[in-house]
């Protein structure tokens, strides 16, 4: 584990010593607001903690996925708040996109919003991040809520229990996910990159023609 991860495992053992299991759904709370708090080192560490007869098992569960939903609401209002025509004026602004890359995205998300809601949650990265769109498009509060905590608590189950099973070892469970954290990362910064290259590759095929 690096010394970073060392420091969060640290705080995160903190708030679960004081408040017991509602600090645990806080450290998920947090993490859902400031992604690169892990929560694949927070959730196994709050089951390796329940093992320990700290906590309860289930109030474990129950604690982190109700911090998931309350840091995941506060980003969908954040979304809500900001709304289609900010966001539509602020892509204006940016070099490479275009209002059209927004309306494709609003399309594919109306159709695809509950799945991507509910396995977004299960996504590295992305998982905290999906709750913005759902609220820039107005996803109904009820389906948000009810997709968010299934999902929730499918992704909070499973690192919560590694953690609980493996005891002392709940930190293995971290460089597995590492793993893929780090494929996904790598999969969008590839889909940026051959991004940013077709948008330059239109606009100087535009001025080609523009010269004809």
């Amino acid at each position: 584990m690096t010394s970073t991860e060392d420091g969060i495992a640290g705080w995160a053992t903190g708030l679960m010593d004081t408040l017991g299991a509602p600090g645990a759904g806080l450290a998920i709370a947090l993490e859902n607001l400031f992604p690169p708090l892990p929560s694949e080192v927070i959730l196994p560490l709050a089951g390796f903690t329940a093992s320990r007869g700290q906590m309860g098992l289930l109030d474990a569960l129950v604690w982190t996925t109700l911090g998931s939903v309350i840091g995941a609401l506060a980003l969908y209002w954040i979304g809500a708040m900001l709304g289609r025509e900010r966001l539509i004026a602020l892509a204006s602004r940016l070099p490479l996109v275009k209002v059209s890359d927004i309306e494709k995205t609003e399309a594919w998300f109306a159709k695809h919003g509950v799945k991507t809601v509910f396995f977004g949650r299960m996504i590295p990265i992305f998982r905290s991040l999906i709750s913005v769109p759902a609220g820039v498009e107005r996803m109904p509060v009820g389906t948000f809520l009810l997709f968010t905590t299934l999902g929730s608590l499918l992704w909070n189950t499973i690192f919560v229990m590694a953690g609980y099973l493996l005891g002392e070892n709940w930190e293995l469970v971290e460089g597995y996910v590492g793993i893929g954290s780090k494929v996904v990362l790598g999969t969008v910064v590839l889909a940026v990159l051959i991004f940013i290259g077709r948008r330059l590759g239109e606009r100087s095929k535009a001025k080609h023609a523009a010269r004809r």
